[in-house]
């Protein structure tokens, strides 16, 4: 028998199921636990965890007439459709998320929808019918919407894609990126929209590579890095059959891939030459696919990939359309690992109004005493906030197992 009791009910001897909450709200790593050390009950009602759920078959169980919130078989669960995993019913009792919190859980179920819609989209074109304009404005509407009430969510959220959809989960990346760029660049409401459109189009001659091309999991040889190189004119033809297509989609699609010194893809454009959206798309393309997991690589964490860009930023970037673009993700984006002037390492959350380099930041790891402690977030812009970061955490040699759902507060990705 499953019971659901408060945490000041919590006893040696019980078997701890399930906090109510979200990975962000406590300490531990697991779940599933008999407690027999009273400091794991008092680093629980320390946390923002207020309920739990107790199994009395595989532990103590509560005092003999003792309320309890509500008694159940097994754990309740609701079907999430958009990422087609269970989802546990948050209690009556709990604290409703903060407005952040809210947008991140609508921004998945967005996320997900857009990449459907990419999915089907791309398999109506490798069919030979033409790109579904309205659909397309549709998705870029979702994702300008929700980005409006929160800039980062989406963009952080498709960085997390698995290697069988990275391509439309990559284009949903780029859209957002896209959207985000242009409002940082002062652009009109209708240009904004425009590069979303292309941000969600980019790619789409990636239809026409072969899948054991497009996904190999390994280096690509010459002939098959030549096969890659037609996307751009593969997918400006394939738009050129379409009627009612965005101008600035054609221009992003067909030259998302040239360089500033004139070594891109497929016309070598050089410097002016390339438009200011295909400069934009050069930047949000690379940027989405290097902090992305692959076949034959893991992302790199954001902070290190904007470090990394830095680097190319003359010969591949416009320096004035990448310089826009940090200010706009920020020195440390969202899902950052980082180390604090006091030893504890956290993850960021959001940036903050204030100043790139001081984001909010939610820690749960002292490395003094090689332990997690007890999640808090910390708003490095505030004044009295003594604690700065002192360098950026590669995640491969931390290998936090929920660091993703200690910045997003989901216990799934898109």
């Amino acid at each position: 028998m499953l019971k659901q009791i408060r945490v000041d009910q919590l006893r040696l001897g019980m078997h701890l199921k399930e906090f109510c909450g979200s990975w962000m709200d406590h300490p531990f790593w697991r779940t599933g636990f008999v407690i027999n050390d009273p400091q794991e009950i008092s680093l629980i009602v320390a946390s923002n965890i207020q309920e739990v759920w107790i199994d009395c078959s595989q532990g103590a169980d509560v005092a003999p007439g003792e309320p309890v919130m509500c008694e159940e078989e097994s754990l309740p669960v609701v079907a999430v459709p958009v990422a087609g995993v269970p989802k546990r019913v948050k209690p009556p009792q709990e604290t409703a998320p903060r407005p952040s919190a809210q947008e991140i859980e609508r921004a998945a179920r967005i996320c997900q929808q857009s990449r459907s819609a990419v999915a089907f989209m791309f398999e109506e074109v490798r069919m030979g019918k033409a790109v579904d304009v309205n659909g397309v404005r549709e998705v870029v509407e979702d994702i300008s919407d929700s980005m409006a009430r929160n800039s980062t969510a989406i963009i952080s959220l498709a960085r997390l894609k698995t290697a069988d959809d990275y391509t439309y989960m990559h284009s949903v990346a780029v859209c957002a990126l896209m959207v985000a760029l242009a409002g940082q660049l002062g652009l009109d409401e209708s240009q904004v929209r425009s590069c979303g459109v292309a941000g969600l189009l980019h790619d789409l001659g990636k239809v026409a590579v072969p899948m054991e091309v497009l996904n190999k999991p390994g280096k690509l040889t010459v002939a098959e890095f030549d096969i890659i190189k037609t996307h751009p004119t593969e997918g400006h033809k394939m738009l050129m059959a379409s009627h009612g297509v965005d101008p600035v989609a054609f221009d992003v699609v067909l030259h998302h891939h040239e360089k500033m010194d004139g070594s891109g893809y497929p016309k070598q454009l050089k410097g002016e030459q390339i438009s200011l959206y295909a400069r934009m798309g050069a930047v949000c393309d690379v940027y989405d696919a290097i902090t992305s997991n692959r076949p034959y690589k893991s992302g790199w964490d954001p902070a290190e990939s904007l470090h990394q860009m830095a680097k190319w930023a003359h010969g591949h970037f416009d320096p004035k359309v990448f310089q826009a673009f940090i200010k706009g993700m920020g020195i440390y984006p969202v899902g950052s690992l980082v180390r604090l002037t006091s030893g504890r390492i956290g993850v960021v959350t959001e940036q903050s109004a204030k100043s790139l380099t001081l984001p909010i930041i939610k820690v749960f790891f002292s490395t003094k005493a090689n332990m997690r402690i007890a999640p808090e977030t910390l708003d490095l812009s505030q004044s009295g906030t003594q604690d700065r970061i002192q360098s950026r955490e590669n995640p491969a040699l931390w290998k936090f197992p929920d660091l993703h759902q200690m910045w997003s507060g989901l216990s799934y990705m898109c």
